[in-house]
């Protein structure tokens, strides 16, 4: 594959990290999120090999005798120090394999897996290598991917290298930030889309035995797609789809596995009690979201719908930073029973910061007062606080809260 021309990505940071040399690289994610790519960035063109588990034939292969993959590596050029294996959910049996010749030759060569679905892998027990290997998630692109990065959380974690190009937000609303995606004009990204969520959504879920049935799935995808962002009312959606309350548990948890979608809790103060239990489902890509939920990637954007989606991209734009950045970081959201609400809580090692989110271009101080409140609350973990917007430059709306526009996030 020719990677001239193609974009580096944050993970390319955790796989280059001296804290992961010798030992197996896994990267998680969903489909289309680059992955593929990703290896043909990382590994040294004259020294690696690749097994893509998509290739039909090298599959059944591996299936029937996944001895035979041992064999292969052990009869490749001494020169060959890298070896990779793309979708390793396909034969989750190679994993042994990996781990013998791993344990066997340890530094001699370098291993890197790739995998669209960890529930593949857990069904079938696979072994995950533990102790031998550093887990990685790559996700749609984030801002700090992009050209000319300068974010308000910004820190260690996120440099200014990103080389994306930047695209406004009525496009990142309405197309979503897959890697593809973002390259695209709209007549094709839509059609890419589209794709995405029959070919793999739909059929691809199916054809791997993750569904018995298609028709109940693919209603509870849209219902799901209507609802991303939302606090999840598993009764409701059973009532008004007819699929029992304990299948659409069973297909959130699928798509969960299969990186599509990811709950986010509610705030948990260190020490304390959630104020909350019932958690929000959010779609791992708003373009994908758009498509599965029905809704015409050409209508212009209202209030009513730029709102929640500008949300839902601060939302996922935080989660996946935070997914880059490590176990200590966290997203979560923050409601009381009395009412008072913030949509995100970024949470850092050493501060967390309340983040609400507002179509409007013209914040005022009315817009901070349940980051206030948060600020509060929890002071002092909690410092400072954002209202994210559309307004054309940052506005200091409290002396501890301030109004940014969505690009300094």
């Amino acid at each position: 594959m020719d990677t001239k021309g193609t974009f580096h990505r944050l993970a390319e940071n955790r796989l280059g990290s001296p804290r992961s040399a010798h030992k197996v690289k896994l990267v998680f994610g969903a489909r289309q999120t680059g992955k593929s790519v990703l290896l043909h960035r990382v590994l040294p063109p004259d020294a690696s090999v690749i097994f893509n588990l998509l290739d039909s034939s090298l599959r059944r292969r591996f299936e029937s005798e996944p001895a035979a993959f041992r064999r292969e590596v052990e009869a490749l050029d001494p020169k060959v120090t890298h070896v990779a294996v793309d979708e390793i959910q396909k034969v989750p049996a190679l994993l042994e394999e990996v781990q013998y010749l791993f344990d066997r030759d340890a530094g001699r060569r370098e291993f890197y897996l790739t995998g669209s679905s960890a529930r593949k892998l857990w069904q079938h027990s696979a072994n995950l290598l533990p102790g031998r290997c550093h887990l990685c998630h790559l996700y749609p692109v984030v801002r700090p991917e992009e050209i000319g990065f300068r974010g308000r959380l910004h820190d260690e974690h996120f440099g200014t290298s990103g080389a994306f190009p930047v695209r406004n937000l009525d496009s990142r609303l309405r197309l979503g930030s897959l890697p593809g995606v973002s390259a695209e004009g709209a007549d094709t990204a839509t059609a890419t889309l589209e794709a995405y969520v029959e070919n793999y959504l739909e059929e691809e879920v199916r054809r791997e035995g993750l569904v018995r049935q298609l028709g109940p799935f693919s209603q509870f995808i849209r219902l799901a797609a209507t609802e991303s962002g939302r606090q999840t009312n598993v009764a409701r959606l059973a009532q008004e789809s007819g699929v029992p309350a304990s299948t659409i548990r069973t297909y959130y948890q699928l798509l969960v596995d299969t990186f599509v979608g990811y709950w986010l809790l509610p705030y948990a103060h260190p020490g304390r009690k959630r104020l909350l239990t019932t958690p929000r489902f959010l779609f791992f890509d708003l373009g994908v979201r758009n498509v599965a939920a029905g809704m015409s990637l050409s209508a212009p954007l209202l209030p009513d719908t730029g709102g929640g989606l500008l949300e839902q991209w601060v939302g996922l734009e935080l989660m996946h930073r935070a997914g880059y950045a490590g176990r200590t970081y966290g997203v979560s959201f923050w409601r009381t029973t009395s009412g008072a609400e913030v949509d995100f809580v970024w949470q850092a090692p050493n501060e967390e910061v309340p983040i609400e989110v507002k179509w409007t271009d013209n914040p005022r101080p009315a817009d901070a007062r349940h980051v206030e409140t948060f600020l509060d609350l929890y002071a002092p973990r909690a410092r400072r606080g954002f209202v994210v917007c559309r307004a054309p430059r940052a506005e200091q709306l409290t002396e501890r809260t301030l109004a940014i526009p969505w690009q300094e996030l």
